[in-house]
C-alpha cells in the first residue's frame, strides 16, 4: 500500500484527497476528502491575472492542507492546477507559492490532461455495470472551464472550453461589482449562447450525441443533485452514483435562475462559496443534457481529483 495525497485546483475550489492506494490493483482507500472555496479564477476572465485576495485564500487553504498531509504521512504528493491558473500572466506567482508551502509544483495542466483526470476518476468504479450502457459522456462543470470526455474502459475523444459557473457568473451576471438578482432573461441569453457556442466548439472533436450514458461531475452537478433529494446537508453518500432526470433538471435550474440570492442562501445543502455561481452551472448542465437528448444525468463525487490519486497509484 502506498498513502497517497492528491490535490485540485480549480477556478472556484481546491480539494484535497488523503488516501491508501494499493499498487496491485490500484483500489483506493479514503483517509481523508475536504474541499475549500478560495475562488482563484476571482477576476481572472476580466484581467488575466490571479487577484492577490485570491492567491491569499489559496495559500491560506493549502497550509491548512499541508498539515493534513504531514499528519497522515503521505509518501507522494501531486497537485494539479487547472483553468484559472493556465488562464493568467501572473501565474508564476501562484507556483511560488505552491511550493513553498507543500513542497511540490503545482502542474499546471492543459485542458485534454484534465479530460483524462476526470474521465478515469469517475467511470473506473462504473465499468462492469450492466444498469449503465457505454460509451459515458463525462463532463466536469468547473468554475472557468468543461470537459467532455466520451469512453468506454478508455477515453475516445476529449475537449475542454472555457465556460464554467464561475466564468459564466463574473462574464454575464455582475453588475457594480455585485451578481445580480435575479438575472434579466437578456442576461440569462447571454450565458446561453455562450454556452451553445461552446457546445458546438466541443462537439467538433467530441462525439457527444454518441453517449449512452451522462456522468456530471463537479460542485454544481453534485449540488443540484442534493437540491433535487431535498437533503437537509450535503451528503455525499446520498449524492454518489444518485441520478437526476431531465425535467427535474430544468425544474431546478429555472428556480435557480428565477430565486434571490437569500433564497438560494436558505437552501441547507447548498455551499455558501456557490450560491452565486450556482444558477450558471445548473444552465450549462441543462444546455448539454438538451444538446444530447439525455433522460438523466448520473453524479459521480469522483472525479478528477481521484482521478490524480490513481495516476500516483
Amino acid at each position: 500500500m502506498t498513502r497517497v495525497a492528491a490535490v485540485d485546483c480549480g477556478t472556484n475550489s481546491i480539494r484535497l484527497l488523503v488516501a491508501d492506494a494499493d499498487t496491485r490493483t490500484g483500489d483506493i482507500v479514503d483517509l481523508d476528502r475536504r474541499m475549500t472555496i478560495v475562488r482563484l479564477g476571482q477576476g481572472v476572465d476580466r484581467t488575466g491575472r490571479l487577484a492577490p485576495q485570491a492567491l491569499q485564500r489559496t495559500f491560506a487553504a493549502c497550509r491548512e492542507y499541508a498539515a493534513v498531509i504531514k499528519e497522515h504521512g503521505a509518501e507522494k504528493l501531486r497537485f494539479v492546477a487547472t483553468s484559472a491558473s493556465r488562464d493568467a500572466e501572473n501565474r508564476d506567482e501562484f507556483v511560488r507559492g505552491v511550493l513553498d508551502i507543500l513542497g511540490v509544483e503545482p502542474e499546471v495542466i492543459t485542458g485534454g490532461q484534465e479530460a483524462e483526470f476526470s474521465f478515469t476518476g469517475a467511470t473506473r468504479e462504473l465499468i462492469g455495470r450492466d444498469d449503465l450502457t457505454k460509451p459515458y459522456l463525462v463532463v466536469d462543470i468547473g468554475g472557468g472551464s468543461t470537459e467532455f470526455v466520451v469512453g468506454e474502459e478508455h477515453v475516445r475523444a476529449a475537449r475542454s472550453v472555457d465556460v464554467g459557473c464561475v466564468r459564466m457568473t463574473e462574464r454575464h451576471l455582475v453588475l457594480d461589482g455585485k451578481v445580480t438578482d435575479p438575472p434579466t432573461e437578456e442576461r440569462i441569453a447571454a450565458i446561453r449562447a455562450d454556452i451553445e457556442a461552446a457546445l458546438d466548439l466541443a462537439e467538433q472533436t467530441v462525439p457527444l450525441r454518441e453517449a449512452h450514458t451522462l456522468v456530471g461531475l463537479a460542485g454544481s452537478v453534485t449540488s443540484i443533485s442534493a437540491i433535487a433529494q431535498d437533503l437537509p446537508e450535503y451528503d455525499s453518500a446520498r449524492i454518489h452514483h444518485s441520478r437526476v432526470s431531465y425535467d427535474r433538471v430544468r425544474e431546478i435550474t429555472e428556480w435557480l435562475l428565477r430565486s434571490t440570492h437569500a433564497e438560494r442562501a436558505a437552501v441547507p445543502s447548498l455551499h455558501p462559496g456557490r450560491v452565486d455561481v450556482i444558477g450558471a452551472g445548473a444552465l450549462v448542465l441543462l444546455a448539454i443534457m438538451e444538446r444530447i437528448g439525455a433522460a438523466e444525468v448520473v453524479v459521480s463525487e469522483h472525479d478528477i481529483l481521484d482521478g490524480i490519486a490513481w495516476s500516483l497509484a
